[in-house]
């Protein structure tokens, strides 16, 4: 009877197990291949695809008919076959795409033309890298039930170097990310590959990433020892046939560190033979090495100005020996430094304006979207347009370090896309972000974009369901700044939850409104670094401990005269880094846009805002609103409960409902702490906070993930 008992119990467990491991976990991401249940629009591909030609004769070029493969399957219920072929894929050196006679010449060597061609639908590229981004491009065509009876897509990058920067650490931890463990398995490297890191691979090159930093921008020399060159090997190898090439993060003082020499000073002989010969033995591990990304003179992080040189020295020193093996250096302008009484926001265009012209070809500055650090919103840096000799690299950061971390929903695009359009007008009007960073303005031929990426160990990779949409978001606008915010969320959305018009209208409209509603309940109107120290996840306006550009009252400096930071002319003049035109416009409080107030101005609590409310009542009424629509948010998702799977819309749902709560406690203990400046009463309308400022200044979070000081 026992034994009965156990078969029945194993059995049951086995049933449990076969159904726990087919619930939709979100792992798949946007590559989920569900079958089309519209069977009109399937028989019309299927009419329209037929069986498949093509050859694989590379490694590349295998992945791409698997990946058409999987994903025929998976949506049509078909396969390739030896009937006549209706779906050609390949190069010009493949007979079948050589004899359409097609123009490829505007593709380079990553674009891919998808095409009707008589009876065929056609995915043509110059190379294998270009067939394998048209597969991706052509099945999401499929899986966004997009027609195909005109089929037309001439695609290829505007920026060449599409990279995330994972800021992971060898142990495994990750600094600014709530997603668990680092998916880079270090210990067991190089002996086992882990399958997911052809599934990482896959959703990389499925939105154009081809390139991808390893470690953290805090850097470790460790990585540079042979016994962690090989593991570097190891996932180039996996990464290579997918288009992606590997970099890291070179910490200033290896030489120092792991080279046994006593400086790390640039110019030194010895300094400069040690990485030429440290460079040299990489890419005897990985022949394709990208290069390196440089935190240096940063929060700490060793560089060249203890040995008063400057940064073009440091950078220089590093690309001079990458140069013969087509590697670059990406040097980033994140500096200031507290003895520095400058205003931060200038610190950086003071350092990297005063060097232009004095890097290498190969070297490109890496800056953040804004002038401090990844707020919920900044104006645009100025150091975009400020050095016509130097190129930059666009520094996003996918993971939410100030916006919730990834408890949160936010889909970022709104924003990156606010940056993108922003004007410099460093040759005139129409000299965007977007045209610094992709060379045609300066006629730079090094471009670059990188984003913090938010991926870790987490089942669904991304911890929130919601937060892959920032992932595939980055990867489109990579390839292409020009899609819009819109088409991003309304494709992830079909890719990820199904094409269903009413789903996907009530998703895409909790996406779209996302950005500025956590905006309005943590930093509205142009204030900015008021979190909680540390960790980041929280309020902390309050906090004026330790160095002043690490705290809250540097940046929003509330007195009873009133709030913001003054940097017109009559303040720290950080304003006077823009161009003329932008100057005009934000100089004063009645022209410059809402958004960035009190980035730029110190105004009376009484001041009179285009709305008619005093600044007061407007920040309280603003707070009120970005909370009000994070429930309102949750409503929606709540209307969508049979409509999303039950796993994905219950965490959903658990964690807007922590964001409602996180809203509220933002706004209570802003308002609160504001207050006792303003001295003005609550307007009738808002939720006055619930508890004492006391409470809110004493409240403390324990082990937060992703915070740099702890070990969880």
């Amino acid at each position: 009877m026992h034994k009965y008992r156990l078969i029945l119990a194993l059995l049951a467990a086995s049933l449990c197990y076969t159904t726990l491991s087919y619930a939709e976990d979100g792992y798949r991401l946007w590559l989920r291949y569900e079958p089309i249940e519209n069977e009109a629009i399937a028989a019309s591909y299927r009419d329209a695809i037929g069986p498949v030609f093509a050859e694989a004769k590379s490694k590349t070029a295998k992945i791409a008919i698997d990946e058409l493969d999987r994903g025929l399957n998976g949506l049509l219920g078909t396969n390739r076959s030896s009937l006549p072929p209706h779906l050609l894929v390949g190069t010009p050196q493949t007979a079948h795409i050589k004899e359409l006679g097609l123009d490829l010449s505007e593709l380079g060597d990553e674009g891919y033309l998808l095409t009707r061609h008589g009876d065929n639908t056609v995915i043509a590229a110059n190379t294998d890298q270009g067939v394998l981004y048209g597969v991706f491009a052509f099945l999401r065509h499929l899986q966004t039930q997009s027609p195909l009876q005109d089929l037309q897509v001439a695609s290829a990058p505007k920026i060449d170097h599409r990279l995330l920067n994972h800021w992971d650490n060898l142990t495994r931890t990750i600094e600014r990310t709530m997603v668990g463990a680092s998916i880079f398995n270090w210990f067991d490297l190089p002996y086992y590959i882990e399958p997911y890191y052809h599934d990482y691979a896959r959703a990389c090159a499925s939105v154009g990433i081809n390139g991808t930093v390893l470690t953290n921008v805090n850097a470790n020399a460790t990585v540079l020892r042979p016994q962690f060159l090989e593991k570097v090997k190891a996932l180039a190898d996996t990464f290579r046939p997918y288009g992606i090439r590997v970099y890291l993060t070179a910490r200033f003082s290896a030489p120092v560190e792991i080279g046994g020499l006593d400086t790390a000073d640039p110019l030194d002989p010895a300094v400069i033979k040690w990485w030429n010969d440290k460079i040299d033995e990489i890419y005897t591990y990985v022949p394709d090495f990208g290069g390196f990304v440089v935190k240096a003179n940063s929060e700490g992080q060793p560089g060249p100005q203890a040995y008063g040189r400057d940064h073009a020295d440091g950078a220089n020193l590093l690309a001079r020996a990458l140069a013969p093996h087509d590697g670059i250096v990406m040097w980033r302008a994140f500096v200031y430094d507290f003895e520095i009484k400058e205003d931060r926001h200038k610190q950086a265009y003071t350092e990297f304006t005063a060097l232009d012209g004095r890097f290498e070809p190969n070297v490109s500055i890496q800056t953040k979207n804004g002038a401090i650090d990844f707020m919920p919103r900044e104006p645009f840096h100025p150091l975009f347009g400020a050095t016509p000799d130097t190129p930059h690299t666009l520094e996003l950061q996918i993971t939410q370090e100030y916006l919730g971390g990834d408890i949160h929903l936010v889909y970022l695009a709104p924003m990156w896309k606010e940056t993108l359009e922003s004007d410099t007008f460093a040759k005139g009007a129409g000299s965007t972000v977007a045209k610094i960073v992709d060379g045609s303005v300066f006629d730079h031929e090094l471009t670059a974009i990188a984003g913090v990426a938010n991926i870790g160990n987490e089942r669904n990779w991304t911890g929130h369901p919601m937060a892959a949409s920032n992932w595939y978001a980055f990867g489109r606008l990579a390839w292409d700044h020009q899609i819009s915010s819109e088409q991003i969320a309304d494709e992830w959305t079909r890719m990820t939850f199904g094409n269903d018009d009413s789903t996907v209208a009530i998703i895409t409209k909790i996406l779209l409104g996302s950005h500025q509603t956590v905006v309005d309940s943590s930093m509205p109107l142009g204030l900015h670094h008021i979190m909680y120290p540390g960790h980041h996840y929280g309020p902390g306006p309050w906090h004026d401990q330790g160095r002043p550009d690490w705290t809250s009252t540097y940046y929003h400096k509330a007195s009873s005269d009133g709030i913001g930071f003054d940097r017109t002319e009559n303040g720290s003049d950080a304003l006077g880094q823009y161009a003329p035109e932008v100057v005009e416009k934000w100089r004063s409080p009645e022209t410059i846009e809402d958004k960035f107030l009190l980035w730029f101005h110190h105004l009376d609590w009484d001041y009179k805002m285009k709305s008619g409310n005093t600044l007061w009542n407007e920040l309280c009424l603003t707070y009120q609103d970005g909370v009000d629509r994070v429930a309102e948010m949750g409503k929606q998702w709540a209307n969508l409960q049979g409509a999303v799977d039950d796993q994905r819309h219950a965490r959903v749902t658990a964690l807007l409902n922590r964001q409602l709560e996180d809203a509220k406690f933002y706004m209570d203990a802003c308002l609160a702490y504001f207050q006792t400046f303003s001295q003005r009463p609550f307007p009738e309308s808002i939720d006055a906070p619930e508890y004492p400022l006391e409470y809110y200044k004493s409240f403390e979070l324990y082990h937060v993930p992703g915070h740099p000081g702890e070990q969880w």
